[in-house]
C-alpha cells in the first residue's frame, strides 16, 4: 500500500490539514474483494485529506475510486461498474450517542466520535461497501412473470377478470 493507513489523530497537525492517498496493494485487494463477495476489485484508490475543525473536531474529506465486477441479481453474469464516490467524515470530540430506543436520523449522517487512531483501510472498505450497487443486473436481464396458484387452480393473469375486482363491482351495486 502506499502512503500511512493509520493516522493517530493526536499526532497531526492541529493547525494544516493531512493528505493521503491509499492504493492497495494486490493481496489487499483480494482480501477485500473476497470480504465484499465480488467476482473482482481493480484500480482501487482512496485520496483525500483529514483536517482540524473547530475545537478538537477533525473533518474529513477523500474521493474513492474503484472498479467492481459483481454477479448479476438475475443470470449471474460478471458486471463490471466503476465507482467514484465522495466520502466524507466530521469527526466529533465530544461527540454523545443517542439514548432514546426511537431516534431520527441526525442532520449530519458523517458525524462520529473521534477515533483515537483513524484506519483508512477500514474506512475505504466501509466507503467501497456502501457505494456497490445493491442488485447489479448484466445487459438486457430482465425479471420474468410468475404466476403461482393452488393445484387444481388456474393462475390469475391479466387478461382474465380479478374475482376480487368482481366482487367490488358487485359491492359499488348493492351500496346506495
Amino acid at each position: 500500500d502506499t502512503g500511512k493507513t493509520r493516522l493517530r489523530l493526536d499526532a497531526l497537525s492541529g493547525r494544516e490539514p493531512t493528505a493521503f492517498d491509499i492504493a492497495p496493494t494486490p493481496e489487499t485487494l483480494a482480501a477485500l474483494r473476497d470480504r465484499l463477495g465480488l467476482i473482482a476489485l481493480r484500480k482501487v484508490r482512496f485520496a483525500g485529506k483529514i483536517a482540524p475543525d473547530s475545537g478538537r473536531d477533525w473533518r474529513l474529506a477523500a474521493h474513492l475510486g474503484a472498479t467492481v465486477v459483481q454477479p448479476c441479481g438475475i443470470t449471474l453474469e460478471p458486471v463490471t461498474t466503476r465507482l467514484e464516490e465522495d466520502v466524507e467524515r466530521h469527526y466529533i470530540a465530544d461527540w454523545q450517542p443517542p439514548q432514546d430506543t426511537e431516534v431520527e436520523m441526525p442532520e449530519d449522517d458523517t458525524a462520529e466520535p473521534v477515533p483515537e487512531t483513524l484506519d483508512l483501510h477500514a474506512l475505504l472498505e466501509e466507503s467501497l461497501a456502501l457505494a456497490l450497487p445493491p442488485f447489479p443486473r448484466a445487459p438486457g436481464a430482465e425479471i420474468g412473470s410468475v404466476q403461482a396458484a393452488p393445484p387444481g387452480a388456474e393462475p390469475l393473469d391479466d387478461g382474465r377478470e380479478n374475482p376480487f375486482g368482481a366482487l367490488a363491482d358487485l359491492k359499488k351495486k348493492l351500496d346506495p
